[in-house]
């Protein structure tokens, strides 16, 4: 099974996401803080996020908090931006 092509709605977006894209969603390339969240319905995401990423790497996931609403959605119009300016 390629789980990176599994689609499910996104709770940040409001549309339709696959696995991909949550394991890499901006430039930081690091994964959404809410895809072991949106993911453990669907497939075992723990044993494959640490399957994976470093430990530490996985720690800080685990850990790791959300961004005030604000915030994120100032963070998501730049990453639109750059990718609207990217293909002009």
């Amino acid at each position: 099974m390629d789980v990176d092509q599994l689609k499910r709605r996104c709770p940040r977006l409001g549309g339709p996401v696959n696995f991909a894209y949550c394991r890499h969603p901006g430039e930081h390339q690091q994964p959404c803080f809410k895809v072991l969240d949106c993911w453990w319905e669907c497939f075992d995401v723990v044993s494959y996020l640490r399957e994976h990423l470093s430990d530490e790497a996985f720690a800080e996931l685990s850990e790791r908090r959300p961004a005030p609403k604000v915030t994120s959605l100032l963070e998501l119009i730049d990453q639109a931006r750059q990718r609207a300016t990217r293909s002009d």
